[in-house]
């Protein structure tokens, strides 16, 4: 009787296959696993490792503190403070969007306001680097991301330096602003070792050293967590601090002249004419450099941007106005160099002088009578000049002009510089296609006409009378210092050029400059103090061309403001020694001897006040 067992049922055989075809399977599935083991572990071994030390040890980078900007008394104008900043690390956001989401919630229930993008936000400097969300924020945001650092993946605090500017608009266009490198900037030679991100000066003495004042990079080598936040230290390389820059300015005298203008434009520079030293540079309007630190807002940038008067603009080294009267002391110089007139020789002003058909008309309209060179320039008497000119001619005018410094670069080393304009018979060819003119040149001969200037320029010109003829190229650096109180580097005077007049000629126009101020007729009567030491020419520079019998024209309220004439006054002081030289313009302000003259008299009353040291007057007597 057969068995009824099933298990015998089946043949051994029939399995096999099955087994075969499983074992493949198993074979299969293992070797791709193998294989991808291979592949990770040996191909992209080294790769995959960096990835996760990279995602467990970061590189920070320590921004330097830019050097301090210092007066040539030690005052500090520029400083450093510390900003703190919220960015974002795209590797350790989960979703860019989702965590500003998430901040914009939390800011919500606190009642504090965004200021960073809603949505869209994309960074460019690399998945590892922070890019910044919002700058300087304060404390209370500061609390709440720090409280909530574990509901914000990827976000971080970035502790930045800023830069703080003591003295705000009133010293803005000397010492400039600094911001982020841009991306044309970057592909400057100048800029080839900057990165994105890096923080440059971008005008003024901030421009001009920031090799010196931007310091070096640190480091640190940091452990975080999957979530983006340190948990430890494992290196780090401090990062090393710009250069002190010294400078020739005088903080407090900069603030009395900031406030002695009290112009809505204009500019005031000062210059110790024994050196070329910038003691005071001002410029109406000026704006905040602060305003740069934090990233300005569009409100404020749409401001300054939209404001006709020019804001930005430094007024001290790019404005450029006809010298006015100022220009008839270098008018005299080369009359007296070249031998057209003496110091006896006179000339008959009666009000007007004909020249073809066109009646060119002094500022006094009964005239001065008979005037010698000195009379002349303390009365200021456009016929005398008129007549001089036309005797010398354009070109030995224009050579002339050339000789004190206009029509060129002074070399101050600080961007924006303009040249002004010395016009000649072939620049005028040249430029227009045209032969010069007769009345041409009487309009020259008083600062007016194609002539122009910017304030540099004249206050060195007359710094140069002051000193006895040498012409110094502006100086505002005194020395770079280390952060140790190591000098690094001097700037000593330069000398620019020298005036080809004799010592007598030179002792005749500051007799001239003298009775400019302290004779009764003089023009510039604002500045005669007790101690008559102030040797000064005031000049009205027009804007427009009016009508020569239109007596509106002596009345500025009558004249639209644009339309007004700019007021000059240059003056150096103590005239036997002279310690400073000044020049005040005023622009649209009118006459010279009543708008720029009362300004400069307060800066020279404060500074003979407060740095000439009591028994000057006396000891050089």
């Amino acid at each position: 009787m057969r068995s009824t067992n099933k298990l015998n049922r089946q043949d051994p055989s029939d399995f096999r296959v099955k087994f075969v075809i499983v074992g493949c399977i198993i074979f299969f599935v293992f070797s791709l696993l193998g294989g991808r083991v291979w592949y990770l572990q040996i191909f992209k071994g080294t790769e995959l490792r960096e990835r996760s030390e990279n995602n467990r040890i970061r590189v920070q980078e320590i921004k330097p503190l830019r050097g301090l900007i210092l007066d040539s008394r030690g005052k500090t104008l520029v400083d450093n403070d510390a900003s703190f900043d919220i960015a974002v690390i795209s590797e350790g956001a989960e979703s860019l969007d989702g965590v500003l989401t998430s901040l914009t919630d939390l800011y919500s229930e606190r009642e504090l306001a965004p200021s960073f993008p809603s949505s869209g936000f994309s960074p460019a400097r690399g998945r590892f680097l922070p890019v910044t969300l919002e700058r300087d924020v304060d404390w209370n945001k500061l609390a709440l991301v720090e409280t909530n650092s574990a509901l914000l993946p990827g976000i971080v605090i970035d502790v930045v330096p800023v830069r703080n500017y003591t003295m705000g608009p009133a010293m803005a266009h000397a010492l400039g602003y600094v911001g982020e490198i841009s991306s044309s900037e970057l592909r400057l030679p100048a800029y080839r070792d900057y990165r994105q991100g890096a923080v440059i000066g971008k005008s003024g003495i901030e421009r001009t050293m920031d090799r010196y004042l931007r310091g070096k990079s640190g480091g640190a080598q940091v452990e975080v967590n999957v979530s983006g936040q340190v948990l430890n230290v494992l290196t780090k390389v401090d990062a090393v601090p710009g250069y002190n820059v010294i400078t020739t300015l005088d903080q407090e005298f900069q603030q009395e002249c900031w406030n002695a203008l009290d112009k809505p434009a204009g500019s005031v520079i000062v210059m110790n004419p024994s050196n070329g030293s910038i003691l005071a540079m001002v410029s109406k309007p000026s704006f905040d450099p602060n305003l740069f630190n934090r990233g300005i807002t569009l409100q404020d940038w749409e401001r300054f941007s939209n404001d006709s008067r020019a804001p930005f603009k430094n007024r001290v080294l790019s404005a450029q106005y006809p010298p006015a009267s100022l220009f008839k002391l270098i008018m005299a110089a080369a009359a007296l160099d070249q031998g057209y007139v003496t110091a006896d020789d006179t000339v008959v002003c009666r009000g007007s002088l004909q020249v073809g058909d066109r009646t060119f008309r002094c500022w006094k309209r009964e005239g001065h009578g008979a005037l010698n060179l000195y009379q002349a320039i303390v009365q200021s008497c456009d016929v005398y000049f008129y007549a001089l000119g036309l005797q010398m001619g354009i070109d030995t005018i224009s050579e002339y002009a050339s000789l004190f410094g206009f029509g060129q670069l002074t070399g101050i080393e600080i961007a924006g510089e303009k040249g002004g304009l010395v016009p000649s018979r072939q620049w005028k060819q040249q430029r227009f296609g045209e032969p010069w003119h007769r009345g041409e040149t009487v309009s020259v001969s008083i600062g007016q006409g194609f002539l122009n200037a910017t304030p540099l320029q004249l206050v060195s010109a007359f710094a140069a009378l002051a000193n006895g003829g040498t012409l110094y190229q502006p100086r505002i650096f005194e020395r770079i210092e280390s952060p140790q109180g190591d000098i690094l580097e001097t700037f000593t005077p330069r000398v620019h050029g020298r005036l080809p007049l004799s010592p007598g000629h030179i002792d005749k126009l500051n007799k001239a400059l003298w009775g400019a101020v302290n004779e009764p007729r003089g023009t510039g009567r604002a500045l005669l103090r007790k101690e008559k030491d102030v040797c000064g020419k005031t000049g009205t520079a027009q804007v427009i061309s009016l009508p020569d019998d239109d007596d509106d024209r002596k009345d500025k309220d009558e004249i639209a403001y644009r339309f007004r004439d700019h007021a000059l006054f240059a003056c150096s002081a103590p005239c036997h020694d002279p310690r400073i030289t000044v020049l005040v313009v005023v622009e649209h302000g009118g006459h010279g001897g009543s708008a720029a003259a009362p300004v400069a008299r307060k800066i020279v009353d404060w500074y003979m006040e407060n740095r000439v040291e009591p028994g000057f007057d006396e000891a050089i007597a």
